[in-house]
C-alpha cells in the first residue's frame, strides 16, 4: 500500500498539469516533450517516439527514491526512513507510559509523508521483534501469522534499551521534515548494531536487501572482539527458533545460502512433534504445506493437531504401520519443514547502495559506535567544565564579598566592570577567560542563596566535578576500553533470555525417492512390452511414487531406467520390473543368457549403479537371437542354486547340472560372463534360494548431523547384517533396538547408541524417586520391537549410569558426614551385586548411606567368544576399480575380466 502511494504522489507531484492524462497523439505535438521521426516514411501509427525532458529523469528519481526513502535501511542506524520516523515520535511522545498506536501513527505523519496503514505495519513489525518497542496488547503472533489487532487497540512505549542506546539528543544531526514545519533526525545515534540484531528486508526498482537477523549476546560479543582486534564469525539466529544449517552462509553476501529446518521430534510411533518452526513461515501455512504434501500422496498423515499458544505445538498423526523416520525425511523433502533463504546485504551509506557482509556491517556498526561515545563523551566533558568554572566563579563571587563592589554603581555597564574588576585577582586558576555571560550570570543569583553559601559544600562540590571531569578524560584517552565496557554493560543488562534460539547444525541431504510415500501402483504388460500406471487390468508388479525410476529387463537381454508414467513402453518379453535405485549397490542381477541364436550360454552377476534414463542397454553383446534363460534381482545380494537342462541332441552325455549362482564373480552390467555351456538349453530350474552373499554393511554415526552412513564418517558403530539391530538409551531411561536404516533420526540426549547384542546384559544404576535411594538391575532384552522404560514412574528418578560392558564396575563415593571422617569408597561388581532380571523389575538397593557420587571404573577382563566365520562375497564398486576388475568368493579382485571379450581361450566351460 505505501508502495502504491508512493508512486501516486510522485506522479502527481512530478507530472505536467494535463500531461498525465494526454494521449499519445496529443504528445506529439509538443516538441520540448518529445520528437516524432520517420512520420513522413512510415505514417503515424509506426512512429519512433524518443522520450526526453523531465519524462527522462522520471524512472531514475522515483528509482532513487524508493532505494533511498523506503526499502534499503541505512547502514548508520540500522533504519528504514519510516522506522526512524516512528522512534523519533515514540521519543516526542515518550512520558514514560504507554501510547495508542494509532496516537503514533497520527504523530508519525507529521514526520513520514504516506498513509497511516504503512505506519502502523512497520511500527508492529518492530514491536514483534521484542527489542526497541514495549508493547501492550494483541500486537500478532509470529509464530501463528496472527495479525495485531487494530491499532487504536493496542499501545506502546519505547523499551528500556531503545532510551539507552537509541536516542542522544545533542549529537544528532537535525533536518527539516518533508513540509519544513518539523524537525526531524538525519540519522539517529544507535550505540548498538541494530540492524544485525533486527534484519531487513526490501525490495525497491532493480534493488533489493534481505539481512538477516543475529543473535542479541552474539553480536555483543562480536563487537567487543573486533574492539580487542580479535576475528569473529556471525550466524543468523532468528524468532521462531528452528534447526540452521549456515556452512554456505557466505557472510550474509549475495550468493549465500542457509537451509532452515524445523524442530520435529518422536513423540511416539504413530505421532510427530514439530516445536520449532523455519524462518519465514508459520503454522498456519506449515500446515497447510503438510496437507497439500498428503493429498499428492508424498507422506500419509492421519491428523494434525495445532495447539501452539506461547510456544509452537504441532501434532502430526500418523496411519498404522507408517515409518516415524522416513515421515520426518519427508516432511523436510516436501513441505515447508525445511526451506532455503539466500541473504542479501545491501545497506545505504552517505546516499548510496552498497553491498557487504554482516562481518563488515558489525565492524562499521561497532566503528560508529565508538564515534558516538566519543562524542557524547566529549560533550559531556564540555558540560563539566562549564559547570566547574561557574561554580569556581560563583565561590569567588560569595567567598570575597565581589557583590558589595556594585551597590554604589548606578550603571549597568558599571555593574559589569565592578565584577569584573573584582574579580581579576582570584581568576588565574581558572581554565578559560571570564566573560561578560559569565558575569551576567552572577547577578542573577539570588541574596537567598548567597545568605545560606556553604563554603565546605561549595569545595565538595567542586572536587566532584573535578573527579567526573578527570574520569571523563580518563575514558576519551582509554576509548576502546570505555566502549568494550559499554558494550559489557549492556550485555549484563539486557541480554539475560536473549540466548541463541536457532540451532546451528550441519544437514544431510535427504533424497527424495527414498522417504516418498508409494502412494501408486505399477502395473506390467509382460507380452506386449508395456510398464506404468494405468495398466490397471494388467498384472500389478509393486507400489511406488511419481518421483520413482523403474528398471527393467527384456527376454532379449536389454534393459531400460525410465521415470514412472502411464504408460511407458519398454520392449516385448518383459521378464524384470522393479524400482531402481541409484548408486544401489547391494542389489544384485543374476542372469543366464545365450548369446545371439545358436550361440554359447553365459552365466553373470551383475550390479546396475548408474545409467542414462530411457536409453537400452545390452546385458550382452546385443547379437541378433539373444534369449535369456534366467534372470533374477536380489535386494541383499543373494545367491540361488538353479538346475541347467540341456537339450538332448547328438551324443551329449550330461543333460542336467547345477550351478551355484555364489560361486560366480560379481562384474561390471556390461560384462559377458562365464560360459556354461555350447549346447543349446532347453531350461533352467530353480533348485534351491540362496542366502546374502554380501558382507555385512559397516555403518558409522555422525554426530553432526545425527545420522547414520557408510562414509566413514564419525563413530565407527560396527558390521550389521540383515539380522543385526542398534541399542538405543536416552537420558530418561528409554530402551529400544531397531533395525538400522540411513533414514533413522536420534534425540539429542541418547546415552547409549551401539550395535545390539542379544544375549549380553546390561547393567542400570538410577535414582528411584520415590525411594530417594540408589538401585541397580541387569537385564536383557526380551522384546526387540518394543520400546521400555527402565525407570520407576515417579517423576524425580532418573538415570545414573547405563552400562553394556559384560562385567561392569562402579565406585561410589559417599558423603561426608558432620562430625565424622568421609566413608571409604566403595568399589562394586555389578555381575556379583545382582544377578540378571526382567527389564521392569525394581532391582536391589544399591546403598542407605548418602551418596556424593557414582562413577564408572573400567570393566573386569571378559573375552568374548568369536562368531562362526563364514565365506561371504563382498560388492566391489566397478567404477572405483575399473571396469576390468571383478570380485573372487574370497573377497579379492581378480583384474582378468571377460568384459566385452571375445577370447575363447578365458570362456571356459566350468560346468559340462
Amino acid at each position: 500500500m505505501e508502495e502504491n502511494d508512493e508512486l501516486n504522489e510522485a506522479n502527481n507531484q512530478n507530472s505536467p498539469e494535463g500531461q498525465s492524462e494526454q494521449s499519445a497523439e496529443e504528445g506529439q505535438g509538443q516538441v520540448n516533450d518529445s520528437e516524432v521521426t520517420d512520420g513522413e516514411d512510415q505514417g503515424q501509427d509506426d512512429a519512433l517516439t524518443r522520450v526526453t525532458g523531465m519524462y527522462k529523469d522520471w524512472f531514475l528519481d522515483y528509482a532513487s527514491y524508493v532505494i533511498l526513502e523506503r526499502a534499503v535501511p541505512a547502514i548508520e542506524d540500522g533504519f528504514k526512513p519510516v522506522q526512524r520516523r516512528i522512534m523519533h515520535s515514540l521519543k516526542d511522545l515518550d512520558d514514560g507510559r504507554y501510547n495508542k498506536v494509532a496516537n503514533v501513527v497520527g504523530h508519525t505523519m507529521q514526520y513520514h509523508p504516506h498513509g497511516d496503514a504503512s505506519i502502523a505495519d512497520a511500527m508492529v513489525q518492530i514491536g514483534q521483534k521484542d527489542l526497541l518497542i514495549d508493547t501492550q496488547g494483541n500486537w500478532g503472533n509470529i509464530l501463528t501469522g496472527d495479525r495485531a489487532a487494530a491499532s487504536r487497540y493496542i499501545e506502546a512505549r519505547l523499551s528500556k534499551f531503545a532510551l539507552e542506546v537509541v536516542f542522544s539528543p545533542k549529537i544528532t544531526e537535525w533536518q527539516l521534515s518533508y513540509d519544513g514545519r518539523k524537525k526531524e533526525p538525519v540519522n539517529l545515534p544507535v550505540k548498538f548494531p541494530l540492524l544485525l540484531a533486527q534484519g531487513a528486508e526490501g525490495i525497491a526498482v532493480g534493488l533489493s536487501t534481505k539481512i538477516l537477523p543475529h543473535n542479541f549476546i552474539e553480536l555483543i560479543d562480536a563487537s567487543i572482539k573486533h574492539l580487542k582486534g580479535q576475528r569473529f564469525k556471525l550466524f543468523p539466529d532468528f524468532p521462531t527458533a528452528g534447526i540452521i544449517d549456515v556452512s554456505n552462509y557466505n557472510d550474509g553476501l549475495r550468493g549465500g545460502k542457509i537451509r532452515v529446518r524445523a524442530k520435529i521430534a518422536q513423540q511416539s510411533k504413530s505421532t510427530l512433534i514439530i516445536s520449532e518452526i523455519p524462518y519465514g513461515t508459520n503454522t498456519s501455512s506449515l500446515i497447510d504445506s503438510i496437507l497439500k504434501a498428503n493429498e499428492k500422496g508424498k507422506i500419509k498423515v492421519k491428523k494434525i493437531e495445532d495447539n501452539t499458544a506461547a510456544e509452537v505445538e504441532i501434532l502430526v498423526h500418523l496411519p498404522p504401520g507408517i515409518s516415524p523416520d522416513k515421515t520426518i525425511d519427508a516432511l523436510y523433502a516436501f513441505t515447508a519443514c525445511e526451506s532455503s533463504i539466500s541473504p542479501l546485504g545491501c545497506i545505504i551509506e552517505d546516499n548510496k547502495p552498497l553491498f557487504i557482509g554482516v562481518t563488515e556491517m558489525l565492524r562499521r556498526s561497532t566503528d560508529a559506535t565508538v564515534e558516538l561515545l566519543r562524542q557524547e563523551l566529549e560533550i559531556q566533558l564540555s558540560e563539566l567544565e562549564e559547570q566547574w568554572h561557574f561554580a569556581s566563579l560563583e565561590r569567588i563571587f560569595i567567598e570575597n564579598r565581589i557583590y558589595r563592589d556594585i551597590e554604589e554603581e548606578e550603571t549597568w555597564e558599571g555593574v559589569i566592570s565592578a565584577i569584573d574588576k573584582g574579580l581579576a585577582p582570584y581568576t588565574k586558576h581558572l581554565r578559560r577567560a571570564v566573560t561578560e555571560e559569565d558575569i551576567v550570570r552572577l547577578t542573577e543569583i539570588r541574596i537567598k542563596r548567597i545568605s545560606k553559601f556553604d563554603l565546605d559544600k561549595a569545595q565538595q562540590h567542586l572536587d566532584n566535578l573535578e573527579e567526573r571531569i578527570s574520569e571523563v578524560k580518563h575514558h576519551l584517552e582509554h576509548l576502546t576500553d570505555y566502549a568494550i565496557a559499554y558494550f559489557q554493560k549492556l550485555k549484563d543488562t539486557y541480554g539475560e533470555g536473549r540466548e541463541r534460539k536457532s540451532e546451528i547444525r550441519l544437514f544431510d541431504d535427504i533424497e527424495a525417492t527414498k522417504v516418498v510415500i508409494r502412494n501408486t501402483k505399477l502395473y506390467v504388460n509382460r507380452e506386449e512390452g508395456f510398464v506404468g500406471t494405468s495398466l490397471k487390468r494388467d498384472e500389478y508388479v509393486t507400489d511406488c511414487s511419481d518421483i520413482d525410476d523403474i528398471i527393467a529387463f527384456t527376454q532379449d537381454g536389454k534393459m531400460m531406467v525410465f521415470k514412472v508414467d502411464s504408460k511407458t513402453f519398454v520392449g516385448k518379453g518383459i521378464i524384470y520390473v522393479a524400482v531402481f535405485k541409484k548408486k544401489d549397490k547391494r542389489t544384485v542381477y543374476n542372469m543366464i543368457y545365450r548369446d545371439g541364436k545358436g550361440g554359447p550360454t553365459y552365466i553373470k552377476r551383475f550390479n546396475v549403479t548408474s545409467i542414462t534414463r530411457d536409453k537400452h542397454y545390452e546385458m550382452g553383446k546385443g547379437k541378433p537371437g539373444t534369449l535369456v534363460h534366467y534372470f533374477s534381482g536380489n535386494p541383499n545380494g543373494e545367491a540361488e542354486v538353479v538346475t541347467v537342462n540341456l537339450r538332448h541332441v547328438g551324443s551329449i552325455k550330461k543333460l542336467r547340472w547345477d550351478i551355484d549362482f555364489a560361486d560366480i564373480m560379481i562384474k561390471g552390467r556390461a560384462s559377458k560372463g562365464n560360459i556354461v555351456t555350447k549346447y543349446a538349453v532347453k531350461r533352467i530350474d530353480l533348485k534351491e534360494k540362496g542366502l546374502s552373499t554380501l558382507k555385512p554393511r559397516k555403518l558409522w554415526f555422525d554426530e553432526t548431523v545425527r545420522r547414520l552412513n557408510m562414509d566413514e564418517r564419525g563413530e565407527f558403530l560396527g558390521e550389521f547384517t540383515s539380522e543385526d539391530r542398534l541399542l538405543i538409551v536416552n537420558q530418561t531411561g528409554l530402551v529400544k533396538t531397531v533395525i538400522p536404516e540411513l533414514t533413522l533420526h536420534f534425540d539429542e540426549d541418547i546415552v547409549v547408541l551401539e550395535k545390539w547384542i542379544p544375549k549380553k546384559p546390561l547393567s542400570v544404576v538410577y535414582w528411584e524417586g520415590d525411594k530417594g535411594l540408589y538401585y541397580v538391575k541387569r537385564f536383557l532384552i526380551e522384546h526387540p520391537d518394543r520400546e521400555e522404560n527402565v525407570l520407576t514412574d515417579h517423576p524425580k528418578s532418573h538415570l545414573e549410569i547405563f552400562s553394556t560392558d559384560y562385567r561392569p564396575m562402579i565406585e561410589v563415593i559417599y558423603a561426608k558426614k558432620r562430625g565424622q571422617e568421609r566413608k571409604e569408597n566403595w568399589s562394586v561388581s555389578l555381575e556379583e551385586f545382582i544377578s540378571i532380571k526382567g527389564i521392569g523389575a525394581m532391582g536391589n538397593q544399591l546403598t542407605k548411606e548418602k551418596v556424593l557420587e557414582i562413577n564408572v571404573l573400567d570393566p573386569l577382563p571378559y573375552e568374548e567368544p568369536e562368531p562362526q566365520k563364514t565365506e561371504d562375497i563382498e560388492v566391489v564398486d566397478e567404477e572405483s576399480l575399473g571396469s576390468n576388475a571383478s570380485t573372487k568368493a574370497d573377497g579379492s579382485t581378480d583384474p582378468k575380466s571377460d568384459k566385452g571379450g571375445d577370447d575363447d581361450d578365458v570362456q571356459t566351460s566350468l560346468f559340462e
